[in-house]
Formats: C-alpha cells, structure tokens, sequence
C-alpha cells in the first residue's frame, strides 16, 4: 500500500482535446508517485476519443450534457479516491514538482482547505496572473489579485494565507469536500471558486497561496476571453454570489451598487466597443436574478 498520500487530478474538456492533451501531457512529468487523473469531457460537439488514444491512464468520463465548470468537476470529485483533490484548467501547463509545495502546505497546516499555486500568464514574458488575494470587497464582489500583471519575481515565491484561491488550479483537502460537499452547479461557470471559498471559511478551513508551486494558464481557451457566453454568466454570477453568500446592508449594497454603477458601466463599455451581443448578454445575465432564488448546496 502507497503510504503517501494520493492528489486525484480533474480537469474538464469542452471542445478543445488538443489544449487537453498539452495539458496531460505535462502532467505525465509530474514527480508525486500516487496520482489519478480525470478528464470530464463536458458534452463537446468534436469527438475527443484522442485524449483517451493518447492517455490510456486517464479516465475519461463522457458527460451526456454541458454541466459547466462546477458540474463537470463534480462528476469525478464523486468518483475520486485521493486525499486531496486537485482542480486543474485544462489550458493550464505544470512543471514536474509542482504538487509537492501545496502538499506540504497541508501537511504543516492541518486547518487547510484550498491551496493554490502562483499562476504565471503562459503567452507573455513571465507576467503574473495570481498570487493569492486580498479579501473580497462586498461591494464589487472582487478581490483585488496580488501580483497581477507584474514581472514574475523571487518575492512571490513565498506562502501565507489568503482569502481567495484561483479556479485555474486549486487543490482542496478530502476533510474540507466531506464537511461541505462539492461546488455549486447553479453557477455553472465563474464565482463557483469564489462561492467555494466562502462556504470553505465558514466552515472553520484556511485557504492558502504557496508560491513555490507555479503553473501556466492559457486563459479563456475554451469560450474565448471576450465572448457574449463569458459576458452572460460574469454579470448574472456576480450577482447571484452577493445574493448567496451576503445578508442585510452588505447584500443591499452591493446589489444597488451593481444596478446603478456596474451594469450600465459595463453595459456602455460593450456599447462603445461595438460588441452589441456582449451587452446583450449583460442585461440578459443581470435580469436573470430577478426571476430565479438563490439555491443552497
């Protein structure tokens, strides 16, 4: 019996099995002796039979519909045996020892939830994308992100708590899944990481930054970076995250805020910019709000 502990890797195919494929194949390099991996392919209209010609050792799991992020992942978290379950975009790339910093956060944290690693923009020269959060502002219903967009330096190679892990890659212990259960399908794609954290805090768990793991993310590869699909479920998650997780004031004002700043800035944005089915998309995500509740997990 492997007395170290297993990661179960997940990651979820939406018509991009090439993207997928890079990704596993990275994977293959990975120095941690006991790993399973998953590939969820989320219903894709282009065959992606290659992913399991290519990698045998994968389970493939087919998904007759399109369950988003949050569905798709949920379908292996329920089929996976590891101690700590790793949810890995499929557009990502990772260096061989990249799984042993975050086990070792765990290991000297037993209080941990969520780590994530840094995460470094793979088309451009060596600029950061994350490296951990400060705490969500109520009102955006954001976290501003720590080293966004600057030169990858030896001082993000360093690990503390944060409030926010990012949904490209974040490993989560088996006590945090079995205590709170999977995320939240009802957002189908975006906030579910945000929600996930929440929920993950209140359940007495820290979530962790460890810099001295470090992946690459490709970004928005599947549904593109400026899409109307993108669009739709940014604005209508936005607010249904303030609606789930904030009570009184703070829920109040940052539904106000979101109506009467946000909205019609961004709205105008896609204006000006002349993608007229973005701010569709906007104003059909943000009323969408109006006619469902919010569902408990």
């Amino acid at each position: 019996m492997n007395p170290l502990p297993k990661v179960s890797i997940i990651t979820v195919n939406f018509n991009q099995a090439e993207v997928t494929c890079d990704m596993l194949e990275s994977l293959r390099q990975v120095t941690w002796p006991n790993v399973e991996v998953f590939v969820v392919d989320n219903a894709s209209p282009k065959n992606c039979d290659v992913i399991k010609e290519r990698f045998p050792e994968v389970h493939l799991i087919k998904s007759p519909v399109n369950l988003g992020f949050a569905g798709g992942n949920n379908i292996a978290i329920k089929e996976a045996t590891g101690d700590y379950i790793l949810l890995l975009n499929n557009d990502t790339i990772v260096p061989p020892g990249f799984l042993e910093p975050m086990l070792d956060t765990f290991a000297r944290h037993p209080d941990a939830g969520i780590v994530s690693p840094k995460i470094i923009f793979y088309y451009s020269d060596n600029l950061v994308q994350y490296a951990g959060t400060n705490q969500i502002n109520p009102l955006t219903c954001r976290g501003e992100t720590i080293g966004y967009m600057q030169k990858n330096d030896p001082k993000f190679d360093v690990e503390y708590q944060t409030h926010l892990c990012h949904g490209a890659c974040m490993m989560i212990s088996r006590a945090a899944i079995d205590k709170i259960g999977v995320l939240d399908e009802s957002y189908f794609m975006f906030y579910e990481e945000y929600d996930y954290c929440e929920r993950v805090k209140k359940a007495g768990f820290k979530i962790f930054y460890n810099g001295h793991s470090n992946i690459l993310h490709k970004q928005s590869v599947s549904i593109g970076v400026d899409s109307p699909f993108k669009s739709y479920y940014m604005a209508r998650n936005r607010v249904y995250f303030s609606r789930k997780n904030y009570s009184g004031l703070n829920k109040v004002s940052a539904v106000l805020y979101y109506s009467m700043v946000a909205f019609p800035k961004n709205v105008l944005k896609e204006l000006i910019k002349g993608r007229y089915p973005n701010s569709i998309a906007i104003v059909r995500g943000s009323c969408w709000n109006i006619f469902n509740k919010v569902e408990r997990v």
